[in-house]
């Protein structure tokens, strides 16, 4: 497999930009998002915050073969006296979807950020959920726990350093 995850730099940020309009036309089929005037989906909230030197932000751009295919973006929560990381958003351009790098590069995601972690999808998007579900039972060997709260559905694990259930 060719692809590969690169912690996005600041001149990455036009790609991440750009492939967000891809991503949130996807995720336009799980949740009412329409065009702005200009034909565009509206900027992605907070996009600059990732390369705004916030230590609880981190921007991932995936390339394949040489080509971006994809981002990831990550946040570490701090809440309830208790941090955890969560995936912001996941995107793979379709063409490159079930090939198995989706999968590879959450692995490294996990394996990079080592922690508590918090993986949520919204209810309707029945695609990401079994992506997730998949993905983090593999990872953990099973030991993640799931809950639904609200519209969502919600993975919990950890892996901290030391622990056996990194791949």
């Amino acid at each position: 497999m060719h692809a590969e995850m690169i912690k996005a730099s600041a001149e990455h940020k036009i790609v991440v930009k750009n492939l967000m309009q891809f991503y949130v036309y996807d995720f336009s089929g799980f949740v009412t998002l329409d065009v702005e005037p200009d034909g565009l989906f509206a900027p992605y909230p907070a996009l600059d915050d990732y390369w705004n030197n916030d230590p609880a932000r981190f921007s991932y751009v995936i390339k394949y073969n040489h080509k971006y295919i994809g981002f990831v973006l990550v946040r570490l929560i701090n809440s309830d006296q208790q941090a955890r990381f969560s995936i912001a958003e996941f995107f793979v351009l379709k063409r490159y979807r079930r090939k198995g790098i989706g999968k590879f590069i959450a692995m490294q995601i996990f394996n990079l950020h080592r922690g508590q972690w918090e993986v949520f999808q919204k209810k309707s998007n029945l695609p990401a959920q079994k992506f997730w579900l998949k993905v983090i039972d593999e990872y953990t060997n099973g030991q993640f726990k799931q809950r639904i709260e609200k519209d969502k559905v919600i993975q919990e694990f950890e892996n901290l350093p030391g622990t056996n259930i990194i791949k």
